[in-house]
């Protein structure tokens, strides 16, 4: 599936975690994920459907993991998460392998929009 096909979807969820390893040893264990290493701050993990990552760079929160979106026009996404009542937490910037923002739901829960652009 090409990133056009995952335009506006969920496309990767993402654990602010206390331990790494501790996090690969449960996940693992309980569910058979399987991992790559990005450096000491960073692990991504697959399931056999979905890809998602741990991550030592946030606090743990205890609402839960952050749900990442894709989207193919990254400044558009933003324009559209304001407009339907949305509201950006944290501005478009770059990572390696792409750029994201994070915004806050009506409700208060925080998502995030990616873009390989």
């Amino acid at each position: 599936m090409s990133n056009k096909d995952n335009d506006r979807r969920i496309d990767y969820i993402e654990f602010n975690v206390a331990n790494i390893e501790a996090s690969k040893a449960f996940y693992g264990g309980a569910f058979g994920w399987t991992f790559k290493d990005y450096g000491p701050e960073y692990c991504e993990f697959a399931d056999g459907r979905l890809t998602g990552g741990f991550t030592t760079l946030g606090p743990v929160r205890s609402g839960g993991p952050l749900v990442i979106l894709y989207a193919d026009d990254l400044q558009d996404a933003a324009r559209r998460v304001e407009a339907a009542g949305g509201k950006i937490v944290k501005p478009i910037y770059s990572f390696p392998g792409g750029r994201r923002f994070h915004f806050a739901d009506p409700d208060g829960y925080e998502l995030a929009v990616w873009s390989a652009q």
